[in-house]
């Protein structure tokens, strides 16, 4: 119409301008001709405005409120309407959801009603752009849904791993019975550099670590370890699984095609009214589920082929195909490998090696008693530590274990206390919650909420009076045993004499002593001079 109107405007246009443009359109001249006479009188050139109700800011805080929910944010208008007796038509429930669905994107609703998480799967996000093999590694933690058996317990383990983007190898494994520290990716770092066996082939030095704000990925022993190679860790912002989209994949895939299928698992189906967990017993050990899961590890490596690779390759093929060099680390400097220094300089005395009120011993420690040395262990560890000579830092003189380790029978009994105290004590702390906090019955009427244990006023005087009476100071030291006296042979303090108080040494004028007659001596009363 726009052209058409030039036309117009210029003097130019023709009949066979209209019936070229109705024929382009498919509809008539007249129709045409109609177009052009309300383009001429209204200046429009497309359809009619109408007149439609929008969602406002007060519209989308309501769905925020009730969560997406259009009926629940309909009554709330009308009920507002009616209280107001506002002159102001609410929209029908029909107009309301229309408006929402026009006006609100997918993403939007679904993050109204299931927050960030529901939102984000609407977005559209893009892939980077293809590296070579070790360009950058990510890594995370994952706890495994799969109940083990650690020493009698049942515990979830947690795996850590580094994968390689570009060939989606999994180049580094470590798993621990509880939430892994600092010392589990170091492990898994460890293990991922080298390539020697059983690491090997896959490994070498990457680019850099994208990881997220972990606080065990981003301690100064991580970084001081990868910065002495010169690999840069990547802090990627918090809640932003996509930007590590291979790690999260990878987790997602050991649950689907491995865990799933482990006795023990926690998330598996199971029919309606049936809780109970399989017993300590059915599950793994703990060192045949990570028998396991290496097994799963290596058949990931060299047999499966995940989305992504070019020509169906697996992760092996792929990582083979690159030629990009592999920069390797000598295994004398990953030996010790994030080994925090002691920061003293100690000696070799005849009972070895003292560090944290402990002794270390080791065979090659005989003959160098007196040997000055320096101490260096894996975080989180005590088991063993590894020893230098204080002259020549880079000389290990060898590996010193704990002189007097419990036996497994001990620590168990040690456990088995420690959990019965910790019991006590919650259930002490619970009694004590009851006592404190006031509980209301139900109601169901608009009332002041009555509680459900009543207290007369006696029982109450009672409890504070016996709170009142109780002697603390009694209690403080129950069994406090008085020092015996000293020795005879020891020289006493001497007791100094208390000096007289001044009103006492001088007596005041009003109430000095009268003194006393000669017959006052003898106790009889003096005569009177009338006598």
């Amino acid at each position: 119409m726009g052209r058409l109107l030039a036309l117009d405007g210029r003097g130019e246009l023709r009949t066979a301008h209209v019936r070229l443009v109705a024929s382009a359109l498919s509809v008539s001249e007249r129709t045409v001709w109609n177009w052009l006479s309300v383009a001429r009188c209204e200046g429009r050139t497309g359809p009619r405005p109408r007149s439609r109700f929008t969602v406002t800011r007060e519209i989308r805080e309501l769905l925020a409120l009730w969560g997406g929910n259009v009926s629940a944010v309909h009554r709330e208008l009308v009920a507002r309407a009616a209280k107001a007796s506002s002159p102001d038509p609410v929209p029908s429930l029909s107009v309301l959801h229309r408006a929402v669905v026009r006006d609100l994107s997918a993403g939007e609703r679904a993050g109204l009603r299931s927050g960030e998480a529901g939102r984000r799967r609407h977005d559209v996000f893009g892939k980077r752009p293809p590296v070579y093999r070790n360009a950058c590694w990510e890594g995370d933690h994952k706890r495994v849904p799969v109940r083990v058996d650690v020493e009698g317990q049942a515990v979830c383990p947690w795996v850590t791993w580094f994968v390689d983007v570009a060939t989606k190898v999994i180049v580094g494994v470590a798993v621990t019975p509880h939430e892994p520290a600092r010392d589990a990716v170091l492990a898994a770092l460890r293990a991922g550099i080298s390539r020697a066996d059983p690491y090997g082939p896959f490994g070498g030095l990457p680019g850099r670590v994208r990881v997220d704000r972990g606080k065990e990925f981003l301690c100064r022993t991580v970084a001081r370890a990868l910065g002495g190679f010169a690999v840069p860790v990547e802090d990627l912002p918090a809640y932003t699984p996509y930007r590590k989209g291979t790690i999260e994949a990878l987790n997602g895939a050991v649950e689907e095609m491995f865990l799933v299928s482990l006795p023990g698992y926690t998330r598996r189906a199971r029919p309606v009214g049936v809780h109970r967990r399989d017993e300590v017993g059915d599950l793994l050990s703990f060192a045949d589920f990570v028998k396991a899961l290496l097994d799963w590890v290596a058949w990931w490596n060299a047999e499966h082929h995940p989305a992504g690779l070019e020509n169906n390759r697996t992760p092996r093929q792929a990582w083979e195909a690159d030629v990009t060099p592999v920069e390797d680390v000598p295994e004398e400097q990953l030996a010790f490998f994030a080994l925090e220094d002691d920061g003293r300089v100690r000696k070799i005395s005849t009972s070895g090696v003292r560090w944290r009120r402990r002794f270390y011993i080791a065979p090659w420690m005989v003959g160098h008693v007196g040997t000055r040395i320096r101490l260096r262990y894996l975080p989180h560890c005590d088991g063993q530590i590894e020893v230098f000579s204080a002259e020549h830092p880079d000389h290990h003189l060898g590996t010193a274990y704990l002189a007097e380790e419990a036996t497994p029978e001990q620590r168990r009994e040690l456990s088995s206390v420690r959990e019965k105290k910790a019991r006590a004590l919650k259930a002490d702390l619970k009694a004590a919650e009851k006592l404190r906090r006031t509980r209301y019955t139900a109601t169901t009427t608009p009332d002041v909420p009555r509680p459900r244990r009543t207290v007369t006023g006696q029982q109450a005087r009672a409890e504070v009076a016996r709170a009142k009476a109780t002697d603390l100071a009694a209690r403080a030291l129950p069994d406090l045993i008085p020092p015996r006296d000293p020795p005879a042979g020891w020289t006493r303090p001497r007791p100094r004499p208390r000096p007289r108080p001044a009103s006492a040494a001088r007596p005041r004028p009003d109430t000095a002593p009268r003194p006393l007659a000669p017959d006052d001596a003898t106790g009889t009363a003096p005569a009177s001079h009338e006598e």
